[in-house]
């Protein structure tokens, strides 16, 4: 599988490391800005990289476009040239539509717009897809393939893909901070910060995988951990008075909104 990754930075160098780290074959060749990151990028992860968006793309059976939304539409006109209608436009970039990738891309990729989330370099991400016109089930199946050993994915309709941004591609930043409280509580009570760290993140992430394996609602887990006048209810109940549910979900929602706005300024 031959894939030219358009954008090293942040999350093109985390698909890059995760593909190479949990055995996925592929051939991988990027583009950056500079001469400066491109050899670093060939130094540190071993692959071809060029400044040259279009020489990145040229030839490649998925193109993994990793750009930031307004530069979405200037490398895609860039690239349209080498665009052949056998290849696989996966696009990460957040808020633009499959119509306006497909449109900047000359209309001849077949397109999917995906939304990873950091955590992919470790293993543990959350992707999410959504189909264009004319995706078949072996383009998703591609996609998947990318994207599978870098954690679980998941396939929606694309007028939900902005609320995915918000919820799963930003929401690692909810957890650190989530992390970073719990870890200033303990060292408020008297355990070190390196202590305090453990505890809140081995505790977060305990409780994910409960969710995720056993399959049972939240609120249910929450009902086994809060025996009738325990710690933990005093514990929810100054939670719930610093709105920390109905902050949460703020927060997701303004992050989607910020998302939808993304599109109208690209």
């Amino acid at each position: 599988m031959k894939i030219g990754i358009i954008g090293m930075g942040k999350m093109g160098e985390a698909v890059a490391q995760g593909l190479a780290k949990y055995g996925v074959e592929a051939t991988l060749r990027g583009s950056t800005r500079t001469e400066e990151s491109a050899a670093d990028v060939r130094e540190r992860l071993g692959m071809a990289c060029t400044t040259n968006n279009a020489e990145a793309a040229q030839g490649a059976e998925i193109v993994l476009l990793c750009v930031k939304p307004h530069q979405a539409e200037r490398v895609l006109r860039e690239i349209a040239p080498v665009i052949t209608a056998d290849q696989l436009l996966l696009s990460i970039c957040a808020s633009i539509t499959t119509r306006q990738l497909a449109e900047w891309s000359g209309d001849k990729a077949t397109v999917i717009r995906a939304m990873p989330n950091t955590p992919c370099l470790i293993g543990e991400g959350m992707t999410v897809f959504s189909a264009g016109t004319g995706v078949r089930p072996q383009h998703l199946e591609a996609a998947e393939r990318i994207f599978g050993p870098l954690g679980r994915t998941a396939v929606v309709e694309e007028s939900l893909m902005d609320g995915v941004t918000g919820l799963s591609g930003c929401g690692p930043a909810y957890v650190y901070l989530i992390i970073e409280s719990l870890s200033e509580a303990g060292v408020k009570i008297g355990l070190s910060r390196e202590t305090a760290t453990l505890l809140a993140a081995q505790t977060l992430a305990g409780a994910s995988r409960m969710v995720l394996e056993r399959g049972v609602h939240p609120a249910a887990l929450k009902d086994e951990v809060t025996t009738p006048a325990g710690c933990t209810i005093d514990g929810l109940m100054a939670l719930e008075e610093g709105k920390l549910r109905v902050t949460l979900i703020k927060g997701v929602l303004a992050a989607t909104e910020r998302s939808k706005s993304l599109r109208n300024n690209a």
